[in-house]
């Protein structure tokens, strides 16, 4: 035999010794996530009211953070839309108020968050979709508790907390601490430092007593998402193959291990996908009204507008402005390299 035709036929067992080690790892990857995630489907038949969109690659979820309290659910106090983009390889997320005006279908007038805990998942999608023109057909609820413990198993998030944020931030911790299992374990100083699960979450969710109301929260919740977002990308392929399993426990969804992985598979086709975050209504588009003053009140199609352009054009709410006062680009939006 000679040494070409040797070459050949060890290359040709070392090709499909390694086809199969991936089919053993993608299928034990695909295996372990199917059994790793809790999966609700949403109600046979129900109405999303879901709006037609042009033909493109982009998939929208919405994503809840809600509380629990004896195993119920209650309002959803973190509202974003998720949107996928596999034609352009970004990931979109914007931020809902979650006191934003709304109708909500047999409840009437009241608060954004309130559609979850008056009909769960389905009527939340039903009541964006309806009221930000979207397209919305699948959702992922993760609660505050799971949040913390996501958090944990990233190994902590790196964040810059500022000294008017310390007090506000230790009056929630011990509560955290105490429901997953942990000492207590206060901010001790401001500055950039790595927090555990408790720590972000309890510093993600204040908005009193100087901390910039529910819009300081919504800042502080993509501060939060971003560090996690910045977590995730530095992960090597083996460790992330790792870690699906150990965060997507914490994770309630409809969609499928196959419509999760194609999303996955589709978005980072051409590599590391653009990141971004935003929200509405954009500063400057709101008021508060309402009884006491207690809703955040604006115009619903304008917001609707917003987020279409940024969905399917790119063009982040903030930029909109901007080209609307003659104005360049707005560094707002954060993008995560």
């Amino acid at each position: 035999m000679s040494f070409k035709r040797f070459r050949r036929i060890v290359f040709r067992w070392l090709l499909l010794a390694a086809l199969i080690l991936a089919v053993v790892v993608i299928g034990l990857t695909g295996w372990r996530l199917l059994n790793s995630y809790e999966r609700a489907v949403l109600p046979t038949g129900y109405d999303l009211a879901v709006n037609a969109k042009p033909a493109s690659g982009v998939t929208n979820i919405a994503l809840f953070g809600v509380d629990y309290s004896d195993g119920q659910a209650r309002r959803s106090d973190c509202i974003m839309v998720l949107s996928v983009d596999a034609d352009h390889d970004a990931i979109r997320l914007v931020s809902l108020m979650r006191d934003s005006q709304v109708e909500v279908d047999d409840v009437g007038t009241t608060k954004l968050n309130h559609a979850y805990a008056y009909g769960g998942p389905a009527l939340a999608i039903r009541t964006i979709n309806q009221t930000f023109d979207l397209d919305i057909e699948h959702y992922a609820t993760v609660n505050f508790v799971q949040m913390a413990q996501m958090i944990d198993a990233l190994g902590g998030v790196t964040i810059d907390v500022h000294e008017n944020e310390i007090e506000e931030t230790n009056k929630f911790i011990l509560e955290y601490c105490r429901t997953v299992g942990q000492a207590n374990c206060p901010i001790e100083s401001a500055g950039v430092q790595e927090l555990n699960g408790a720590q972000a979450m309890s510093y993600a969710r204040i908005r009193k007593n100087g901390t910039g109301d529910d819009w300081g929260r919504v800042e502080r919740q993509g501060i939060v998402l971003e560090a996690m977002f910045d977590k995730v990308q530095s992960s090597s392929a083996a460790a992330l193959i790792d870690l699906a399993p150990k965060l997507l426990p914490y994770v309630t969804t409809d969609l499928s291990v196959t419509e999760i992985g194609s999303l996955v598979l589709g978005v980072f086709s051409g590599g590391k996908p653009e990141i971004s975050h935003s929200r509405v209504p954009a500063d400057g588009e709101w008021n508060y009204g309402g009884q006491s003053n207690a809703y955040i009140v604006y115009d619903t199609d304008l917001a609707a507008r917003r987020i279409e352009r940024y969905f399917y054009e790119g063009v982040s709410p903030e930029e909109q402005i901007a080209e609307e006062n003659g104005q360049g680009g707005d560094d707002k939006v954060y993008i995560l390299q």
